[in-house]
């Protein structure tokens, strides 16, 4: 008969389960790899004066459940963003549209996907490979 005997490091373990929350704030308020800064540099947001792609924000109060969403705070943004049939100037941006989050979601998945492993693996303490 063979005994075995695993020990538990607790430090370890918290690292690993708060890994995927620190990454998600790090994607969400980062400077370098923020969510906002990849949207901009997308140039989907429909832009005249600007007002729009600067009223947006991380709203991180759903953090802990493993959630963020991204906010446009201005009166106009609903109408614009569930409109696509609208002519936008591109201009500006010249990847300007209605839905502009669903267009940008489906070309930067990877982006997203890499970003957020790279920073598991960091925050992970070296326990993640």
């Amino acid at each position: 008969m063979v005994k075995v005997k695993v020990t538990m490091d607790p430090r370890a373990m918290r690292e690993i389960a708060n890994a995927p929350l620190k990454a998600l704030e790090q994607v969400a308020n980062g400077k370098a790899e923020s969510i906002l800064t990849e949207i901009a540099n997308a140039q989907v947001v429909p832009k005249q004066t600007g007002e729009l792609e600067r009223s947006a924000w991380v709203d991180t109060t759903g953090l802990k459940k493993g959630k963020v969403k991204i906010v446009y705070d201005t009166p106009y943004a609903r109408r614009l963003y569930w409109h696509p049939e609208y002519n936008f100037r591109r201009d500006k941006n010249a990847n300007a549209q209605g839905l502009w989050l669903e267009a940008w979601q489906q070309e930067q998945k990877g982006w997203i996907r890499k970003t957020f492993e790279k920073l598991i693996k960091k925050f992970g303490g070296g326990f993640i490979k």
